[in-house]
Order: structure tokens, then sequence, then C-alpha cells
């Protein structure tokens, strides 16, 4: 079973654009029927999910293209692969780290407008 691009797209929720800018930056490759057009296939939306897990976790796209070449090279890559995942995870993780320091701070924020708003004291948090 195979798709066209629109077909790919809607069945994706990616972008036309998006899908050519993919291929170019060669994070996907495609295959080609006889006439020269794109033939998806379902391995390819699996892929494409994680690709955009990758990049909602701000992956840049260097480190995708690295991941995705070794990737279509085959198992072999496997411990290479696991490589660039950890090191993403940790920087997701300092990330994650400093959003919830941020989210504190907005709390606190918050709570002082609420208690002010209600009547009541407090000091400003800043």
């Amino acid at each position: 079973m195979s798709y066209s691009i629109g077909e790919f797209s809607a069945l994706s929720a990616v972008s036309v654009h998006t899908l050519r800018y993919y291929e170019k930056e060669r994070l996907l490759i495609v295959r080609r029927d006889t006439r020269g057009r794109r033939m998806y296939v379902p391995e390819d939306l699996e892929w494409i999910r994680f690709i955009r897990k990758l990049k909602e976790t701000g992956m840049p796209i260097r480190n995708i293209r690295e991941y995705a070449t070794l990737r279509y090279e085959g198992e072999h890559t496997l411990s290479q692969r696991l490589g660039i995942l950890l090191q993403h995870r940790r920087r997701v993780l300092e990330e994650k780290k400093r959003w919830e320091a941020n989210l504190a701070n907005i709390e606190k924020k918050i709570g002082f407008y609420e208690e002010k708003l209600s009547g009541g004291g407090g000091k400003n948090p800043a």
C-alpha cells in the first residue's frame, strides 16, 4: 500500500510543503514510482510522527538529520541512534526543570494577585 503526497499529507496532518522540506533536508527518503511521483508507505507515517516529536521537544534539524541518516543505514547504527536520543533526553530534562521553575514563579505571582483581589494583603513576590 502506498500514498500520494496529497493523501499522505492528509493522513499525517503534515503539509505538502513540510513533507517536501523533510525530503529536501534528508529527514525522509521517499520512494518514487516509474513516473517519479512520491510514494509514501505506512512505515513513513510512524517515522513522520517521530520526527514531529523530536521537533516538538526542541531537537535541532541537524540532529534529526543525523539520526535519520543512521536510521536509513540500518540496524548496525542502533548504538549511535541510542546515543543521540540519550543526549536529547538530557537536554529535554534540563529544559523541563527550567519550565518547572518558571511555572512555580508564575504560580506565586498568580497567588499574589488572587490574594490582593480577594481583599487580602500580601507581599509582592516580584
